[in-house]
């Protein structure tokens, strides 16, 4: 999305939730300022927004999993019901 991103992720449980998230955003938005901004300079400039959504999956995964492959489909409107 142009906004955001959803992601299903599988952490052990040895690493940190925040640590991970972190890690991620961090090391994505380095690779983004330099391969797609063309930015090499890092201090001063942020990219991803501070906070982030975490929930546990559990017998639902599959079900999680289709939401997100069809994400952009349901945002655009397509994927509405037309209750008319």
């Amino acid at each position: 999305m142009s906004d955001h991103i959803h992601m299903c992720l599988s952490v052990p449980p040895k690493f940190s939730i925040a640590h991970t998230i972190g890690y991620l955003k961090g090391k994505s938005a380095v690779l983004i300022h330099r391969q797609l901004l063309h930015e090499r300079r890092m201090t001063g400039l942020s990219f991803w927004a501070t906070g982030y959504y975490v929930s546990i999956v559990g017998l639902d995964e599959e079900t999680i999993r289709q939401y997100i492959r069809e994400q952009e489909l349901l945002e655009s409107g397509q994927g509405e019901l037309d209750l008319k």
